[in-house]
């Protein structure tokens, strides 16, 4: 009986921290636990003092702060990494959201199912209905990116006249006001049709002049620019890189002097600008230059400062001196991205955004609008181009046959295929929650790095896998080509805004594990502020936190999360528990690991990766299920989400074993492992027999495929290839019984091919109707458009004559 109640202890202290119990409740409980076995005999009654004097210090807050939290306040002071102002900054420019829930171990469903279902205003659909869609007819990438170099100045003037460039100004400038869902959907209709013309419309509405205006310009700068911009009649770009900073942002070499100057005729306070900066976009159309650079005042006109830090201001680039209008070529995607420099020009303070008095607010600004911009536009592009290719490449391989068999009913065709549908459908569903978290008022710096990182990356690999699928077809350019530029294209999205190898080894866990952390940055805070009180309360909160999720890790790992909490009782259930696993498990590792390697942790980027890819992975497959949930857990769409939760539980789960399996402290590793996988790892990849269910729903028309690529531009049009790929995959599907009727009758399986003569020949047989005889004879024209590629005169690929050498020029850095 003495060995049942122990077990019986340690089963009472793993419920208190399961579920939470704050501390002064669980010692009453424990009180009376040891006074119930004494008064059964089975325990002496002098084991309550004991227990008493282990209480007491931490029950009455006093004792324990003494005993307890001033010592450990002055070792978390000696211990706690060091940060660059920088990084302060970008930690305190955003804020949490649904991520904070999956870092803290015990996510709330109910909260995740309550965000509203975001929905489009009327004025919103009418603009995607009307000058979206003219702008995606008026396309034609082929030309845009091979002939042009550049949208077309038709394309360029509706731009302007509807605003396009405006969505996030607000209407009392002009502008759309437009929601972040709705410059979502507009950039993911337009990325369908042309890379370009999705970047050239989602720079200005994403981090650059017009966002930082909105917040932080001065009235007088607001309303000069902002009606301006509105209209077009401004192009702006914002220039941060350079050939010394990169994703280092913070170590930009580009510098200005406050001093006294002659500006229009008078003596005025000002600085003296010298920058050189590369890869800015709309740089060499550029009418207004945002410029972040460090500022100095070694005359001190300003403050006592000598360096008053990064700063951005607005520069008009026909002011004297700018250098701007070349342009880099990035990989025959020639959106307009180029170069500008400056040496020692001179403007005034009132340049500066915000006025005087945002000098050296810049990064904080940048960091503020960044979580924002960052979370809308490459997700939008990368998620728009995908949804596009995903139907285009299903479409083909249905239309595509070959040993007599569509292409798409091979295996091997079918693994990629599911990844296409599969990654595609949890892009759109990550890409949209994000949006619903900034329309709250949320700026999840985050989940912004989250969305950003994986959109690009899983929208480069499906490209990838369209490439292997569409075959000769996909390596063809010419205006029937709906693949390839973005195959050319996705390294780019994966470089710009934070290069995703820094993304994932350093920002989405780095500033994660400070940011997310129900406590860390409590305690950071306090011990800034010498705050022993502060301290204390968020000393024994994490204690508590890290005791809670040990008890639910190894609960859950034995139970593999039955009996956990879940806000559904359909096929979706058992997503929710494993989650909430994974959930603790994340919380207790990122714990153990702050507190094993210390400052440390910041240098071991494989490790912070690997927790980023945990965190990562939660996200994707709860926004996946929310997206399930917001669209009416449509039972047809059941295999795209099993697919989207299955792949990312099991990523997450590969993450959580790599990390145990490299683990600096093999010991604690080892404890790690048998907490997190008491039984293994439990999370498989999605199956074969899955793979060839979300194969075929790409394939076939229905109302689940048309639900994945909700949105964009599918118009059988001139210039569209993937709108005339879904009218031949029409054409062709209504000509197959036709075709499987005939040979049935003739008793042999014929060809798929030559439909218009097989038509003419069984219409003069009576086989078929004339109406069937033009159905046979449309399939026929929409097939061979479908499978064919483009060919050219070998004059009409030469981008110049051949005996002109083409001028080039290096950037070179600026003295």
């Amino acid at each position: 009986m003495v060995a049942v109640s122990i077990l019986v202890l340690l089963i009472m202290v793993g419920a208190l921290f399961y579920h939470r119990v704050n501390l002064p409740l669980s010692a009453a409980l424990l009180v009376a636990y040891f006074a119930l076995m004494g008064a059964g005999g089975l325990w002496s009654f002098w084991l309550l003092l004991p227990l008493l004097a282990v209480l007491a210090p931490l029950v009455v807050p006093a004792l324990r702060q003494k005993a307890l939290s001033a010592p450990a306040l002055q070792m978390f002071k000696k211990v706690m990494p060091a940060m660059s102002n920088t990084e302060k900054e970008a930690i305190n420019a955003g804020t949490t959201w649904w991520e904070g829930e999956l870092f803290r171990g015990a996510p709330d469903w109910k909260m995740l199912h309550n965000y509203p279902q975001p929905k489009l205003t009327e004025e919103e659909q009418a603009f995607l209905d009307g000058p979206v869609e003219e702008a995606c007819r008026m396309a034609n990438d082929f030309q845009i990116t091979h002939e042009l170099a550049d949208l077309p100045p038709e394309l360029w003037a509706f731009l302007k006249q509807h605003r396009f460039f405006a969505m996030i100004i607000k209407k009392q400038h002009g502008g759309l006001e437009f929601s972040a869902y709705a410059q979502s959907q507009v950039l993911q209709k337009l990325a369908g049709v042309s890379s370009i013309l999705a970047i050239t419309v989602g720079v200005p509405n994403s981090l650059g002049p017009g966002e930082l205006l909105q917040h932080y310009g001065t009235e007088d700068q607001k309303d000069h620019y902002l009606p301006r911009l509105a209209r077009g009649q401004e192009i702006p770009c914002f220039a941060l890189t350079s050939p010394e900073a990169g994703s280092d942002a913070g170590s930009i070499p580009d510098v200005g002097i406050v001093c006294h100057g002659e500006w229009q005729g008078e003596r005025v306070l000002g600085m003296r600008l010298t920058w050189n900066k590369r890869y800015i976009t709309l740089a060499p159309i550029a009418t207004v230059l945002g410029l972040a650079f460090k500022l100095h005042d070694p005359d001190h006109l300003l403050g006592d400062e000598d360096d008053i830090g990064i700063t951005c201001a607005l520069i008009p680039t026909n002011t004297p001196g700018v250098q701007i209008g070349r342009r880099h070529f990035p990989l025959n995607v020639p959106f307009q991205n180029g170069p500008t420099q400056g040496e020692n020009i001179f403007v005034p303070l009132d340049y500066i955004i915000g006025g005087p008095k945002m000098a050296g607010q810049g990064w904080r600004m940048l960091m503020e609008c960044l979580s924002v911009g960052r979370g809308i536009t490459l997700p939008s592009n990368s998620t728009g181009g995908m949804k596009s290719i995903a139907l285009a490449t299903g479409a083909y391989a249905h239309l595509r046959r070959q040993f007599k068999i569509s292409i798409g009913k091979m295996e091997g065709i079918e693994e990629p295929m599911a990844r296409i549908a599969g990654n595609t459908y949890v892009m759109d569903a990550a890409a949209t929650l994000v949006t619903v978290g900034i329309m709250q008022g949320a700026k999840p710096a985050v989940l912004s790095a989250i969305v950003k990182y994986h959109c690009t990356h899983r929208g480069q690999r499906a490209t990838l896998d369209a490439m292997d699928i569409t075959g000769g077809k996909g390596i063809c350019l010419g205006p029937s080509n709906f693949v390839a530029r973005s195959y050319q294209g996705s390294p780019i999205a994966i470089t710009v805004e934070g290069a995703n190898i820094l993304t994932r080894s350093m920002i989405i866990f780095g500033q994660g594990a400070i940011r997310c952390h129900p406590y860390v940055l409590k305690e950071m805070a306090a011990a800034q502020d010498d705050n022993l009180t502060s301290f204390d309360r968020a000393l024994f909160g994490h204690i508590g936190h890290v005791g809670s999720n040990l008890a639910r890790s190894l609960w859950l790992g034995l139970s593999n999360g039955h009996l956990s909490h879940a806000p559904t009782k359909d096929a979706t259930r058992h997503y929710y528990q494993r989650m909430n696993r994974l959930s603790a498990n994340l919380a207790l590792l990122a714990d153990v690991s702050m507190a094993v390697l210390g400052g440390d942790l910041k240098r071991r980027e494989r490790i912070s990766a690997r927790l980023g890819d945990v965190l990562s992975q939660l996200y994707l497959a709860s926004a996946t299920l929310k997206r399930f949930d917001d669209e009416g857990r449509q039972q047809a769409d059941l295999p795209l989400v099993h697919w989207g939760v299955q792949d990312s539980l099991h990523q997450a789960e590969v993450a959580l074993n790599d990390l145990l399996s490299n683990f600096p402290n093999r010991a604690v590793a080892a404890v790690m492992r048998i907490a997190l996988f008491p039984l293994g790892q439990v999370s498989p990849a999605p199956s074969d027999r899955l793979d060839h269910q979300v194969a075929k729903l790409l394939q076939t028309p229905s109302a689940t495929r048309s639900r994945l690529g909700r949105g964009q531009y599918l118009a059988a049009s001139e210039h569209n290839p993937v709108g005339l790929l879904e009218q031949s995959l029409q054409d062709v599907m209504a000509a197959e019984p036709i075709h499987q009727r005939l040979s049935k009758a003739l008793g042999k399986s014929l060809p798929f091919m030559r439909l218009d003569q097989l038509a003419e020949q069984a219409l003069a047989e009576g086989d078929i109707t004339a109406e069937e005889a033009q159905i046979l004879i449309r399939a026929e024209a929409s097939r061979l458009r479908a499978i064919n590629v483009d060919d050219f005169t070998p004059e009409a690929l030469a981008a110049q004559a051949p005996h002109t050498k083409p001028a080039t020029k290096k950037s070179v850095a600026v003295a």
